[in-house]
């Protein structure tokens, strides 16, 4: 009986770790649909999932299905690809309706990943004791011990750390993830300092933190020796840290991409679909036991990565289009939609290739742990 009920509890979890998945491409995909419609452009299909069709509906001109993958999914608009004497094609358009279809799509991404952040902080975040008021953690060092290591390097009470190693910092989430990437304890700052009542830049080439060695990992644990001021919770400083936070997350995704070009990180640490409807599923899983936190926090992660991974500049996705279309912009013609097809058909397998390679590295860090 127990087991069965342990077979129950994973189907029901994947199933919902799918079902948010598909939510966050049906946001994404939905971008392009509406916008598409209100440029006056002709939707012929509008599919969540790839693959063979489970499910199709719609009389009119657009057909609407459901796919057998749930790794993605298409607004597929008349004379996207190809060449189409039909006005309301999507080549027949201007180039700035274009525009705002593709761009459309990475909106409603990081739309979403806003609405859950403010819905975050809004819900979820409170005082850290009784009788406070203050929710959020500003930039600014609150406290910091002179006999501190970092102290003696420099950095002062009433600082505000704007970069750390060259890095913009607009939250306290950048400090931390920048110290804990760090591997030397040593790195330069910028911060704000306010001296004679005014505000001034102050470079600290080589502020120093104590390291301690992590013995389950091998690696190092940064410690911190200073505290950040609080920020006193109200509806605008919600909003506010909502959209800071988002700009962090999407810093990060950032940075990891171009990690993973120089080479410091392996397609092996990339994860798919399958990887992120794992991650998911052992958010969800957690919910009884830690609350929908760590989920909300999971699935913002995901969207922002969904909506910047589709503006890179590389044929198939979003960015591509765009590139495309800044051609036309500036050239007064646009390239022969024959060629422009080939060009994404090309881009779309190696993609698939892509998705192919990392989908079966999830599946063997999934059965190997």
């Amino acid at each position: 009986m127990i087991a069965i009920e342990a077979v129950l509890s994973t189907v029901v979890t994947i199933l919902v770790a799918i079902l948010i998945f598909s939510i966050i491409i049906l946001v994404h995909e939905l971008g392009h649909f509406f916008v598409a419609k209100l440029m006056g452009i002709r939707v012929n299909e509008f599919a969540i999932g790839m693959g063979p069709t489970l499910l199709k509906f719609g009389k009119r001109e657009t057909r609407y299905s459901l796919r057998a993958f749930p790794i993605g999914g298409f607004c597929a608009m008349e004379g996207e690809d190809s060449s189409s004497e039909d006005p309301r094609a999507f080549g027949s358009k201007k180039v700035w309706r274009r525009v705002l279809v593709v761009l459309a799509g990475a909106t409603m991404n990081l739309i979403l990943g806003y609405v859950l952040l403010v819905a975050y902080y809004g819900i979820y975040t409170q005082p850290a004791a009784e009788g406070q008021i203050a929710a959020y953690s500003s930039t600014i060092i609150a406290e910091l011990p002179e006999t501190a290591s970092s102290y003696k390097t420099g950095l002062r009470v009433g600082d505000e750390i704007i970069k750390i190693n060259g890095k913009r910092v607009v939250t306290d989430f950048d400090v931390a993830n920048l110290m804990q990437s760090d591997e030397d304890g040593i790195f330069p700052m910028t911060v704000k300092r306010t001296v004679d009542g005014k505000k001034q830049t102050v470079e600290l080439p080589a502020v120093q933190f104590e390291l301690q060695k992590n013995e389950e990992t091998g690696g190092n644990i940064l410690i911190y020796d200073f505290k950040v001021a609080p920020i006193k919770k109200t509806v605008l400083s919600t909003l506010a840290q909502a959209g800071k936070m988002e700009y962090s997350i999407g810093t990060l995704i950032w940075r990891s991409l171009g990690d993973i070009i120089t080479g410091k990180y392996g397609l092996n640490e990339l994860s798919g679909p399958v990887g992120t409807v794992d991650a998911i599923g052992d958010a969800v899983s957690q919910v009884q036991t830690v609350g929908m936190q760590s989920l909300i926090v999971l699935v913002v992660l995901i969207t922002v990565n969904v909506g910047i991974f589709n503006l890179l500049p590389l044929p198939a996705l979003d960015g591509g289009r765009l590139l495309f279309l800044a051609f036309e912009g500036i050239f007064r013609r646009p390239v022969n939609p024959k060629y422009e097809g080939m060009v994404h058909f090309v881009g779309l397998i190696l993609l698939l290739l892509l998705m192919v390679v990392v989908t079966f590295s999830d599946i063997v860090k999934l059965f190997g742990g």
